[in-house]
């Protein structure tokens, strides 16, 4: 017993296998405690490890190709991502570090996008990357970096008799929004789905089970795991001071709602109203608006029982709007969707620029300095008003100099003069006319009369 004690702490650092089952915590304790007890099968073990980082090796380097099959009926449209570059691509697999420790992982997580799918859910350590690993054949699927992530979302899901949660991961320029830059790929968001109930599957980098000893729900501890390696954003949950449909949960009874129905063209699903935004998800493709890529909302097609939702949206770096339209939203939710809009601003194109500039804190706290440049402008913008004024005024003034009132000059002010004497000149016109056109014969006609 002294024997194997020694041998099984002296084999806790062989190389070959702590590269083979890096990813496998669980399978590469075991192998250890084996070793321990039956130290003459290092020999074997180290072979076994050899062959399977061979095997991940050419899973790594080899892309999976599209399984083709022939069908009676319509084209298939599901189709299998190549390992790790599919169309939409989180990242290619070499990209993704295969051999790299974790920090976390979860295993039979139901993925919703972009695959359909069982999968173990890891986090390699040192904030690395977000991944999803066949559970079968031990091949990276899709994965993205912790740090291009910008938007993860919580949400319960709607109609099911059980409460689960979806996670939502939107990266950069996935968002239905945003486009990448010329040359670039989009990356596709991601949704997996939890239970609400205990973190059977979960684990640590080092194999050891958590969440189960303290009470934390599956739930708990995906977001707080997530919380733990984000740097740009948090976990975002929806909050019943911004929104709670006006409908409780169906399937559950006494449970809040926090989604709303509705239709984007002839595709069915649910719109939730975030702290953050808008989501209309969860299927492919997830739309979010961003708070700070909202232009503005307007409503049509208002009926008795239904309305549209029609949002404008702006590309961060871009002036080309464009608009969606979601419909059949039940009138029950207009009073609630409706003080939202409002309590955001979202309803006010003018506002949509005050929006931009909080999100990357343009209208932040300025410096003195700066408040002393502003000021400055203010007061040279002013001046340039008041001098053209000015020189509409002096216009005005010099007109009214080039005018000669005659004999107004000399009068007291009192204005009777001027009077009499403009009811004077009016006659003399008269009787100068009337001798024009009567010549000598005017002079037999009375002057009262003329």
């Amino acid at each position: 017993m002294a024997f194997a004690a020694i041998n099984s702490s002296a084999t806790k650092d062989i190389p070959v296998i702590e590269d083979a089952f890096a990813a496998e915590p669980s399978l590469k304790k075991r192998v250890y405690d084996a070793i321990g007890t039956t130290p003459q099968y290092i020999p074997l073990f180290e072979d076994i490890a050899r062959y399977t980082s061979s095997l991940l090796a050419r899973n790594a380097s080899t892309p999976v190709q599209p399984v083709e099959t022939t069908t009676d009926g319509p084209a298939a449209k599901k189709r299998k991502l190549q390992n790790g570059d599919g169309a939409g691509h989180a990242q290619p697999a070499g990209d993704l570090k295969a051999n790299a420790p974790l920090q976390f992982y979860m295993q039979d997580v139901s993925f919703a996008v972009p695959q359909r799918k069982k999968l173990t859910l890891e986090i390699t350590a040192g904030r690395g990357f977000l991944r999803a690993r066949n559970q079968t054949s031990k091949a990276v699927e899709f994965g993205i970096h912790i740090d291009t992530i910008q938007h993860v979302l919580c949400l319960p899901v709607p109609e099911k008799n059980q409460k689960q949660f979806n996670f939502c991961i939107i990266p950069q320029y996935a968002d239905g929004i945003n486009s990448p830059p010329e040359g670039e790929s989009a990356p596709e968001a991601m949704v997996w789905t939890v239970s609400d109930g205990s973190p059977k599957t979960a684990f640590s980098g080092d194999g050891q089970q958590i969440g189960i000893n303290n009470g934390e729900t599956a739930e708990n501890v995906v977001r707080r795991v997530l919380n733990e390696n984000l740097r740009q954003t948090k976990v975002v949950r929806p909050d019943e001071r911004e929104f709670v449909s006006a409908m409780p949960e169906a399937h559950r009874k006494g449970e809040k709602a926090y989604h709303v129905k509705a239709f984007r063209g002839s595709k069915e699903g649910y719109l939730f109203f975030l702290p953050t935004g808008i989501l209309f998800g969860f299927k492919k493709p997830l739309v979010f608006f961003a708070f700070e890529n909202i232009d503005s909302i307007s409503y049509t097609s208002v009926l008795q029982r239904t309305f549209n939702l029609n949002i404008m949206a702006r590309p961060t770096l871009s002036d080309e709007t464009q608009e969606l339209e979601f419909s059949m939203i039940d009138q029950a939710d207009y009073a609630g969707i409706d003080a939202y809009i409002k309590k955001h601003g979202l309803q006010d194109a003018s506002l949509a620029e005050a929006r931009r500039a909080r999100r990357y804190n343009i209208n932040g706290a300025k410096t003195e300095e700066e408040d002393a440049v502003n000021a400055e402008g203010a007061v040279e913008e002013e001046s340039e008003l008041q001098k053209a004024q000015r020189e509409l005024e002096d216009q005005e003034e010099e007109d009214e100099e080039d005018y000669d009132p005659g004999s107004d000059a000399d009068s007291d002010g009192s204005g009777s003069s001027s009077e009499e004497d403009s009811d004077e000149d009016n006659d003399e016109e008269e009787r100068d006319l009337v001798v024009d056109e009567l010549g000598s014969e005017a002079e037999d006609v009375p002057t009262d009369q003329l």
